[in-house]
């Protein structure tokens, strides 16, 4: 199958990651795939000895003007966030003819925002056949029906033994007012953990940064929470890390939280969004009330306290996460959403 994924942006974060990811096992299953989209470097990094050819497109008419150049040898267009939809829509405006457009809707919410939100959505559906929801979670949210394919992580070796790993806990997301760093902050603090020799690690960048630096002063926690700004490789942190903590409560599935499975890393999270499909179940302990910070450091705490509890919860999301959300499956289900619409 000829297949090409679009997505209008020069960042690799979660759905870059996940665009790469996808593209690379369809690939290797013998697809023709072209990514047009994303940071080049990353994407190169991403893709290496995959086969699969690379576009630019930082700006909504990038995308229309790759999709039209590429669209009479493909298959289908798979595109990724409104915008991209909405390049697709202006890559077929002149009459020329488009495969099946299929998109996959990454966040719990209606397509657009801010002013002329609405034109930008019927713009961006126009075009589209079928559409992936990433999640049960993001299903119910978004508008118009959807296919639930859950993203798949690949396999790890398994990390660390427990004893071996830092007394520290890590937060992997974007510094953004949606990610609810300060609730993670203010959760560890409640935990008492940083008085017993524990840290917290937090990898990422964005606006709150400054505001957040503060926050660890005022909460006197400073000297125990290091921020690490953007992190390329994550591998070296999930490896050697005890404990992930996921506070955000919109979360679409949350790719870190998959990836924290893949290596056996235990995971204290909101219990809301995707978390509730990928946690639920593995141990009491893993998911606290949104907002509960109270609740969520008493989590960490026992945690903690209790190595071989974290052995046993490291197993069983290791198993879950090979059983359930593996690159495979997804490229899978995938391939027969596009059966259904060619």
């Amino acid at each position: 199958m000829r297949i090409v994924h679009a997505i209008r942006s020069d960042g690799f974060a979660g759905v870059e990651r996940h665009v790469a990811r996808l593209a690379a096992e369809q690939a290797r299953r013998g697809d023709t795939v072209l990514v047009v989209g994303g940071r080049q470097d990353a994407m190169a990094s991403a893709l290496a000895n995959t086969g699969v050819r690379r576009a630019a497109a930082a700006r909504t008419m990038d995308v229309a003007r790759a999709i039209r150049s590429s669209s009479r040898n493909a298959d289908v267009v798979h595109t990724h966030m409104t915008a991209a939809e909405v390049g697709t829509t202006l890559a077929g405006a002149s009459g020329r003819r488009l495969p099946p457009v299929v998109t996959t809707r990454h966040f719990a919410g209606p397509r657009g925002s801010g002013p002329g939100s609405a034109l930008v959505a019927a713009v961006g559906r126009h075009r589209v056949d079928v559409q992936i929801a990433i999640s049960r979670y993001v299903a119910e949210s978004v508008d118009g029906p959807s296919v639930v394919v859950h993203p798949g992580v690949l396999d790890q070796p398994a990390g660390l033994s427990v004893s071996d790993r830092r007394r520290t806990i890590v937060m992997l997301q974007r510094l953004e007012p949606e990610k609810r760093t300060g609730a993670g902050m203010h959760a560890f603090a409640a935990s008492g953990l940083a008085a017993h020799g524990w840290s917290l690690e937090i990898a990422g960048d964005g606006s709150e940064r400054g505001e957040l630096e503060v926050l660890a002063g005022q909460l006197g926690i400073a000297t125990a929470v290091t921020f690490l700004g953007h992190q390329r490789d994550t591998e070296p942190l999930l490896r050697t890390a005890s404990i992930l903590l996921a506070p955000c409560d919109v979360e679409g599935l949350g790719l870190s939280v998959l990836e924290a499975m893949s290596y056996g890393l235990p995971v204290v999270a909101s219990a809301a969004g995707g978390h509730l499909e990928t946690l639920e179940g593995l141990d009491p302990l893993a998911l606290f009330p949104p907002g509960d910070v109270e609740s969520a450091g008493t989590r960490l705490r026992s945690l903690a306290r209790d190595p071989s509890r974290r052995e046993a919860y490291a197993s069983a999301a290791r198993s879950a996460q090979r059983t359930r959300f593996t690159v495979e499956a997804q490229a899978s289900a995938t391939a027969a959403v596009y059966r259904s619409v060619l």
